[in-house]
């Protein structure tokens, strides 16, 4: 059986990536900022790496803000001279430029 559309052309059936269909919704709703944002939160272990991503877990994404959680002071300080670096890999992604700020916090790795 074929489909057609109300103008009655033929749909196509091919099958479209749900990745695309998701970045399409978002957009549409005016929430592409805050999807960017967490896609930093979700690829954070992409972004740092294996080492960086063992020490610390990015836990949330706030109007420009990506908080990071580090539960050693010394791994913190480490990673705060480390964090312009890490924004400017973070704003050369495409979902980075929703990412302003990292702000590092008190906390493990969970």
């Amino acid at each position: 059986m074929k489909a057609y559309n109300s103008n009655m052309k033929r749909l196509s059936r091919r099958p479209k990536p749900i990745s695309g269909i998701v970045d399409s919704l978002m957009r549409s709703l005016g929430l592409s900022r805050t999807y960017d944002g967490w896609q930093a939160v979700a690829n954070w272990p992409e972004i740092v790496g294996d080492t960086i991503a063992g020490i610390s877990r990015a836990v949330r994404y706030e109007q420009g803000v990506l908080y990071v959680a580090v539960e050693k002071d010394v791994w913190r300080q480490e990673l705060t001279m480390r964090t312009e670096t890490i924004l400017k890999k973070i704003q050369s992604m495409p979902y980075g430029r929703a990412v302003e700020k990292i702000q590092l916090i008190r906390g493990g790795k969970g």
